[in-house]
């Protein structure tokens, strides 16, 4: 029983050790006799199994067992058992026994050596293991025979098991005494002594004391542990560490780097020793001597990195020196040793060094392809083991790396991608697994490799794959499967036929779907719909053999895209299975992994593409929804039906044909959804689109045939319902699905070609009609049939011929049918003539009118009167059904029978026509059309019932019913309006002959023409009285329906009224708003009219009369809206023309005003307002015209246009109050300033300038926007070529500055400019320089006007002989004194016309001197003498008079008379130098100018002149009496202003009275100034015309 707690089985022990205190002797507290007992019970209470150790320890205790002295050999035996666990146990209790017994340890310890010189392993074993476990309780002189021993013989032993336990004991002993120094010291040399290479030993003895070697230096680095961190031993050992790595022994330098890390920490802060190190050990690395030395290297480096920290890395350069080594390319040892190290390191830091892996692999890739073998074995070890390391987030890093070196040029690095991926199969085939979907097909791609190492090596890698494989039977598919990858074009299809014929018992891993899914992926690209829809089938199958369905997700983007290909295909067998496999697809993963593939499905369902398309996409989405279940579908339900009702025909073709699916896949689910479907479907059956007609009828057939029997109560209904719809196509489909219910229900196919139209012909049997009877019953069945029977009238012959195919399938014997259904036939007849449905109305009409020629006399008796009694029915929709009715028994009736019941029908009739609901007119106006038609009565129905309605007309009880019956009349009769018309015209009109004229003009048609010129002109004069009463309203309306019922080629003939209409003043009014009406509401093309049109309602706007000239206003707007957008710009002219016109009747009006007006003054007065138009003053009044202009200036066809239009634009501005024109200033101008800056000619931009410059005399503020921008526009004219481009934007620059905001820059711009300019534009800079100093000079601060006086007298020096610049000079000198002040006016006339030159000026100076001097008396007069120049002023005035030139003397009469009129006190001399230059020696051109002179200066002050005509009189009347021509014509204005002719006579009669000479009595006549007095209304010319300074 003892001998049971040292078995190897831990519950055999656990029994024993219960049964033992049952032994007598233990109970009784008795130990063992035996010493090998006692030690076996001591070894039991140090069990390895924690539940034998409390029961040893009891039993230990019960016993009274002590350990003798004498344990050791008995207890040393122990350590020699083939069980470890005994083994183990008998360890620990020798080292609790010698804790116990101190004095035995030297024994145990030379009982345990010698143990070990047995040659069984398991002996050597338990030494070492005692050895390990009494580590802490070896004495002093045990430590060093232990480890002595330990080195010697248990680090030399031959195996690694016990090898590796005696390194391990040695470890425990080290850890155990060395902190100890006086162990530590003799540790230190043993350990040293060991690690010193021996020279000349055997390669055994080489072997064995490198394992020795291997040993100490894990002995050593223990020790190293121990000491404290600042010993220099721990460096010493370091260096003894580093030393030791140039050992050929890969144990030994492995155990170096594992023993280096522990120590690197606390030297870490020895920064300097550290990067030595690191030095040392990268020198080893790239040129050391041997590849032992450099390997070592490595693993130093290695061990050096896992004990600093990932950072060294970094921070110590180590990958960079890395890097640098594995792209020396001069050095192979160093790129080997760099590959050496990066293996070294992904094995000592694991994950750690995964960063860095991205970083290195594409040196790796490149090392593949190194011309040295040994780089390139280096390169594989490394990447071995770098890809053994790999974590599954490692593997997602590397791997599109390694893909991307797959497409590589050089074919080694290809070879080393590949092998790289197959590595990866063996070392982490887990994580692995995740990304098989992207590596297979891109072996498969690389199998195809020119090279054949590339191919070897991808097909080695496929193998490698498969061998990660779990499934047993798909790795007996593996060699199918990898020849099918290889060779895809002849071993796909077999492979597929395998994997259909094996049966699967386990399931499928995630490696296995690797190499599954390329094979099928394959398939299903495959041309042959066979191969396809075997590939399918596997794909529907794969979801329910996988184990977890997210092994399906990576492959669901590869294999979606093929199984959407296929569900499109053109073979309905390939589109089915795909759909199937779909729906496999949707139920083994779950919704969750398909969010895209129900909305793919409904947009391929509604794609344009083909139908096959669409069918497919239906399949598939009715699989899909079979999965989803109901609650999807009733989700999606009401997407899909408004489906079937979009516009696009395709649309609603995809919805239709989802429902010829759903049936198959839902079958009973679906049948609840019937009623809401089956309106879709008969929907479908009418579309005009032939696609969408066909899939309904599929999907009702189908309906039919899964459900006639279930659900016949649902469906009928429904299919009914369409019998009578609007559409016939609705109908004609609901009459072939109530066919196949009728034949589904009667038993059969109702597949009969049946010829000809007549009941007798009829293939149905007597049992169909029983059976329908026994489906439906007697009253269901009577209902049906009488609506089929009403259905063989339908208007539409598809649906007739349908619904006759259908009656005499199932019907026997008409007749006797008719006769059954007779009742419901009459109801559903009535039922139908009330339909609000046309066609279902029209075909029970005839429904009734085939009754009534097949049965004639024996039913028209009943049926006429039961008419004649609906037409006095309440319900308009009965009353007009009963119309139809009459008209079709009135087409089926013979002559005799007409004649017979005459009486009966005609009154109906025309109750009827006068019928309050325009349908039951419009219905009875259709039967009264066959009675009109001739034959017997007709005559007197025509005779009867038009006279009587137009009688009924001046009634206003019966007005409303006899104009309805006359419209509905003349709608079927339009001649009858010849008959109408004179006796609507009879005077006086009336208001209901004028409203019946209008209404029935509607209907009247080409008959309406030959009365336009009767009826247009006479409602027209009664639409021009006083607006608001009935009398005017109804004509006014009458001829607007007249206007608006004229058909196209009677427009002339309207248009021609509607002209002389608006030249008569008494119908000018209705006129204008016929035109306006007309415009706005006709539909034909009236075009060709719109000029003349036009042309008359523009003329007109300067009417007098405020309503007529609104009315005339809105029929212009009215016609120029009428005028499209395009044409515009043809109508410039007509408009230009238009109001030029008006324009010109405005002057006629005035001037006959100022001739009518009691006296000058008045005439005067109306002479002087502004010339304006009045209809353009209306508010908004130029929105009409204003784009026709618009349009013509931007998109004119030609110049001539643009430059018409712009004029017009002006012509428009010129005739517009200033308060009308301010709403448009913004829309006239910004198109004038785009396009003046286009290429276009003077004459253009001329016109457009002209426009622009009477907008900123007109709008003024308004305009502020707009300044920056049309200063630079005048400012870039002023260069232009064209003489009067650049004086009209001159002039409009000078007025602009009146707005501008800064005029000092402007004026110094322009003052430079004159300046420099070229000849011919430097006039141009002086007139806009003119311009703003007259405008805005007081604006000037005086430095700039300071300067631009010197700039402007400076260019005096250069005028000479050119006439244009001298006058522009001086009149800008001129203007510059008016606010320049009296210094500056000084300068001015003191360096020119006050000089005193040493020589006389030459005829040019004094030209230029002259012309000043009268610009400064116009613009600076009252200054004169303030700056105390007026006696000087007046001398070079008379000097200048009595030049030679006539230039000079004109120039100094004008002077004279304006410094007059400015100062009174030079009037007398002024007066006395005119008197001289009207004398007869001088030229008329003088005396003409002097004679202008004195009417302004008597127009400034008429008064002041009357004292000196004593001395002007005279000489004008000798003038006078010696001229002709302009001179006298000036000389006769000139006496109306001098004489004051405007007020009276007063002032020429109190000169005369003074008693001047004969010459001035015979010249003042009273005739001559009655005559005076005459003319002055008369339009005279400027005053001051020709006046340029």
């Amino acid at each position: 029983a003892v001998a049971g707690v040292l078995e190897a089985a831990h519950h055999v022990r656990a029994a024993a050790l219960a049964a033992l205190p049952s032994v007598p002797a233990f109970a009784e507290g008795q130990p063992p006799g035996s010493e090998e007992l006692v030690v076996a019970l001591y070894i039991a209470r140090h069990d390895v199994f924690e539940g034998n150790v409390e029961p040893a320890q009891r039993l230990w205790q019960l016993a009274n067992c002590q350990l003798p002295d004498s344990y050791v050999p008995a207890m040393v035996r122990h350590l020699s058992s083939e069980h470890a666990d005994i083994r183990a146990a008998t360890a620990a209790a020798l080292a609790s026994a010698i804790q116990e017994h101190p004095r035995t340890a030297a024994e145990a310890l030379k009982q345990v050596v010698e143990s070990y010189s047995d040659a069984e392993v398991s002996a050597r074993l338990g030494a070492a293991a005692a050895l390990r476990s009494a580590a802490a309780v070896w004495g002093d002189a045990e430590v060093p025979l232990a480890l002595d021993f330990l080195i010697r013989n248990g680090l030399a032993d031959h195996h690694d098991k016990v090898r590796e336990e005696m390194v391990t004991a040695g470890v425990a002993i080290v850890d155990a005494h060395g902190a100890q120094t006086k162990h530590a010291q003799a540790m230190l040399p043993l350990f040293e002594g060991f690690l010193e290479k021996h020279k000349g030993l055997s390669p055994e003895e080489e072997e064995r004391y490198d394992l020795v070697r291997e040993g100490v230096v894990v002995f050593l680095g223990t020790l190293a542990r121990h000491l404290p961190a600042g010993d220099p031993k721990r460096l010493t050992i370091v260096d003894t560490l580093v030393s030791v790595l140039g050992t050929p022994s890969e144990a030994v330098q492995r155990a170096v780097s594992s023993c280096l890390s522990p120590l690197m920490q606390p030297v870490a802060g020895d920064k300097e020793y550290v990067e030595a190190l690191v030095a040392r050990l990268m020198a080893s690395l790239t040129k050391g001597g041997n590849f032992g030395e450099r390997r070592g290297a490595a693993f130093g480096l290695s061990g050096l990195v896992k004990g600093l920290g990932i950072m060294a890395m970094k921070n110590l350069g180590i990958m960079d020196s890395l890097k640098a080594a594995v792209e020396d390319k001069k050095e192979a040892t160093a790129r080997e040793g760099a590959l050496l190290a990066f293996e070294c390191l992904s094995e000592k830091l694991g994950k750690l060094f995964e960063p860095y892996i991205i970083y290195i692999l594409p040196l790796l890739l490149n090392c593949f392809g190194d011309v040295m073998p040994q780089v390139r074995q280096a390169t594989e070890d490394a990447s071995r083991m770098i890809m053994g390391q790999l974590t599954a987030s490692g593997v997602k890093l590397v791997l599109p790396a390694l893909l991307k070196g797959l497409e590589d040029k050089v074919w080694r690095t290809k070879q080393g991608s590949v092998q790289l991926l197959g590595a990866m199969a063996h070392c982490a085939p887990k994580q692995l697994g995740t990304c098989l979907p992207a590596i297979v097909p891109r072996l498969s791609e690389v199998l195809g490799d020119p090279h054949p190492k590339v191919q070897s090596a991808a097909q080695e890698a496929l193998n490698e794959i498969g061998s990660v494989i779990r499934n047993p039977e798909v790795q007996k598919l593996v060699p199918h499967l990898l020849s099918a990858i290889a060779d895809p074009n002849n071993s796909t299809k077999p492979c597929l036929d395998v994997l259909l014929e094996t049966v699967f018992i386990n399931t499928i891993d995630a490696p296995s779907l690797a190499l599954i899914v390329p094979v099928v992926h394959r398939g299903l690209r495959d041309r042959t719909g066979d191969t396809k829809k075997r590939a399918a089938r596997i794909v529907g199958n794969m979801c329910s053999l996988i184990n977890d369905p997210k092994d399906m997700n990576p492959y669901v983007p590869i294999l979606m895209p093929e199984l959407q290909k296929s569900l499109v295909d053109p073979l309905p067998e390939v589109r089915a299975v795909s759909a199937r496999a779909m729906g496999s697809l949707l139920q083994g993963m779950g919704s969750e992994a398909f969010t895209d593939l129900v909305p793919w499905l409904m947009d391929t369902l509604r794609s344009e593409g083909s139908s096959v398309e669409r069918s497919g996409a239906a399949q598939g989405l009715a699989e899909v929804l079979s999965v989803l279940g109901t609650g999807h579908l009733e989700e999606l339900l009401p997407s899909v039906l408004e489906g079937c009702k979009a516009r696009a025909a395709h649309v609603r073709e995809g919805h239709i044909t989802l429902f010829q699916f759903l049936p198959l896949t839902l079958e009973h689910l679906f049948q609840p959804y019937l009623q809401r479907v089956l309106p879709a479907i008969l929907d479908g059956l009418s579309d005009e689109s032939e696609g969408v007609r066909d899939a309904a009828l599929s999907a009702g057939r189908i309906f039919v045939d899964h459900y006639a029997n279930t659900a016949l109560k649902l469906i009928l209904p429904a299919v009914e319902a369409g019998i009578f719809n609007d559409n016939w196509r609705i109908r004609q489909s609901s009459v072939l699905l109530l066919g196949k219910l009728l034949f589904k229900v009667a038993g059969t196919s109702g597949n009969i070609v049946l010829d000809g139209g007549s009941d007798d012909e009829g293939a149905a049997e007597e049992n169909y009609g029983e059976a329908i009877l026994a489906a439906l019953g007697m009253e269901r069945r009577n209902e049906v049939l009488a609506r089929l029977y009403i259905v063989r009238s339908d208007p539409q012959y598809p649906v007739r011929t349908e619904a006759l195919h259908v009656w005499k399938t199932v019907v026997v014997n008409t007749p006797k049918t008719l006769g059954q259904v007779l009742p419901m036939l009459m109801q559903e007849l009535i039922s139908s003539l009330a339909s609000e449905g046309e066609d279902q109305r029209t075909m029970a009409a005839r429904c009734l009118g085939e009754l009534c020629r097949k049965m004639g006399e024996r039913v028209l008796g009943r049926i006429i009167p039961i008419l004649r009694t609906g037409v006095s029915s309440e319900d308009a929709a009965t009353r007009q059904g009963v119309c139809f009715g009459l008209k079709e028994v009135l087409e089926n009736i013979n002559r005799h029978q007409l004649a017979e019941h005459l009486a009966d029908v005609l009154p109906a009739v025309q109750t009827a026509l006068c019928d309050a609901n325009p349908t039951v007119r419009e219905a009875a106006g259709e039967a009264f059309a066959i009675l009109f038609k001739g034959g017997s009565g007709s005559g007197s129905a025509v005779d009867s019932v038009v006279p009587s309605m137009i009688a009924g007309l001046e009634s206003d009880d019966k007005f409303a019913e006899s104009l309805e019956g006359l419209r509905v009349i003349l709608s079927v009769r339009p001649q009858i309006f010849h008959f109408a018309v004179p006796k609507l015209l009879k005077q006086p009109l009336l208001v209901n002959n004028m409203r019946a004229l209008g209404t029935l003009a509607t209907v009247a048609g080409p008959a309406l023409h030959n009365h336009i010129g009767s009826t247009v002109p006479a409602l027209l004069a009664v639409a021009a009285g006083p607006a608001g009463t009935p009398k005017q309203e109804a004509a006014r309306e009458a001829v607007a329906a007249i206007a608006m019922s004229v058909q196209e080629d009677g427009l002339h003939v309207l248009v021609s009224e509607m002209l002389k209409g608006l030249e008569d003043a008494a119908k000018r009014r209705g006129a204008a708003e016929l035109v306006a009406s007309f415009c706005r509401t006709s539909k034909h093309d009236v075009t060709t009219h719109l000029a003349a049109l036009l042309d008359a309602v523009v003329t007109l706007l300067t009417e007098e009369n405020p309503e007529v000239l609104a009315a005339c206003w809105r029929a212009m707007e009215a016609v120029a809206g009428a005028i499209p957008k395009e044409d515009q710009a043809a109508y410039v002219r007509p408009l230009k023309e238009a109001v030029s016109t008006a324009r010109e009747k405005e002057r006629r009006k005035r001037k006959n005003a100022s001739a009518a007006a009691g006296s000058a003054a008045a005439a005067a007065k109306v002479l002087a307002q502004p010339l304006l138009v009045a209809g353009f003053c209306l508010p908004k009044a130029l929105a009409p015209v204003l784009p026709i202009y618009l349009q013509g200036v931007l998109q004119g066809s030609s110049n001539e246009v643009r430059e018409m239009a712009a004029e017009g634009l002006g012509e428009l501005v010129d005739v517009t109050s200033e308060e009308g024109l301010k709403p448009f200033v913004v829309q006239i101008t910004g198109p004038l300033i785009r396009i003046i800056g286009d290429r276009f000619p003077s004459q253009v931009k001329a016109a457009i300038l002209m426009t622009l410059g009477l907008l900123i005399g007109k709008a003024g503020p308004g305009l502020k926007p707009f300044v920056p921008q049309l200063q630079t526009t005048f400012l870039k004219c002023l260069n232009d070529p064209a003489d009067v481009v650049r004086s009209r934007a001159a002039s409009n620059l000078g007025e602009l500055t009146r707005m501008s905001a800064r005029v000092d820059q402007l004026a110094g711009d322009l003052a430079s400019s004159a300046r420099t300019a070229e000849p011919q534009v430097r006039d141009s800079y002086l007139q806009a320089l003119k311009g703003l100093l007259l405008s805005s000079g007081e604006r000037l601060t005086p430095p700039v006007s300071a300067s631009v006086g010197d700039t402007l007298r400076d260019m005096t020096r250069f005028v000479g002989d050119d006439e244009g610049f001298r006058t522009a000079l001086a009149v800008c000198l001129g203007a510059h004194t008016k606010h320049a002040g009296a210094e500056q006016l000084r300068t001015t006339l003191q360096a020119g016309p006050l000089s005193s030159p040493a020589t006389k000026p030459t005829a040019a100076d004094r030209q230029l001197h002259s012309m000043v001097l009268a610009a400064a008396a116009m613009h600076a007069g009252p200054t004169i003498e303030e700056a105390g120049l007026l006696k000087p002023f007046v001398e070079a005035i008379q000097r200048y008079a009595r030049d030679e030139e006539v230039p000079v003397k004109v120039a100094a009469g004008r002077a004279a008379a304006r410094l007059a009129a400015a100062n009174r006190t030079t009037l007398p001399g002024g007066i006395a130098t005119l008197v001289a230059l009207l004398g007869p020696d001088q030229s008329s051109e003088v005396q003409r100018q002097a004679l202008l002179s004195l009417r302004r200066l008597a127009g400034a002050g008429p008064s002041a002149l009357e004292p000196h005509l004593a001395s002007l009189i005279p000489s004008m009347c000798g003038l006078m009496n010696t001229t002709s021509g302009p001179t006298k014509a000036a000389c006769e204005r000139t006496f109306q202003k001098v004489l004051q002719v405007d007020t009276g006579l007063e002032v020429a009669q109190r000169y005369l009275a003074e008693g001047p000479g004969p010459v001035v009595r015979t010249t003042l006549t009273e005739a001559f100034l009655r005559r005076l007095q005459q003319k002055v209304g008369d339009e005279e010319e400027e005053m001051f015309t020709g006046e340029e300074y």
